[in-house]
């Protein structure tokens, strides 16, 4: 079969998903990073993220990501693990790394942040975000 043909059958019968980054960053006090996103209204608090631009390689992606939303540098990354999100359909690709100096929400993406100690999650987050970091740190 062609090239041509064979390609456009895969692309007509699998699904599409997107693909986002997102990671638990922490201060060198072990503080975790949180978010309140301007577009993800109802969903309270988070950890950073974003989607991956074509072509783009993840870890890239997430360096530019906290560099648009809060002018902040990462180092230390490391990939975590990775997990599917049914709506939208998504790829997380879910990483640990360490600030560098402070956040700066001077951008319109970000409302607020805080940093959290790990007792303090609970009474920001649902369980299954508290479940998610918890796991990154354990690791």
């Amino acid at each position: 079969m062609p090239s041509r043909v064979r390609n456009l059958i895969i692309g007509l019968t699998n699904p599409r998903f997107m693909v986002s980054v997102a990671a638990v960053i922490t201060d060198r006090s072990g503080r975790v990073l949180l978010f309140k996103h301007v577009f993800r209204t109802g969903n309270g608090w988070g950890i950073p993220g974003g989607f991956i631009g074509r072509g783009e390689n993840p870890e890239d992606a997430l360096r530019r990501e906290l560099r648009e939303e809060a002018r902040l540098e990462l180092i230390e990354i490391r990939f975590a693990r990775a997990r599917t999100l049914r709506r939208p359909q998504q790829l997380e690709l879910i990483y640990r790394a360490c600030a560098v100096g402070a956040p700066n929400t001077g951008g319109f993406e970000i409302a607020s942040f805080a940093w959290r100690t790990r007792e303090e999650l609970r009474e920001h987050l649902g369980a299954a975000q508290c479940r998610l970091i918890e796991s990154v740190l354990d690791m």
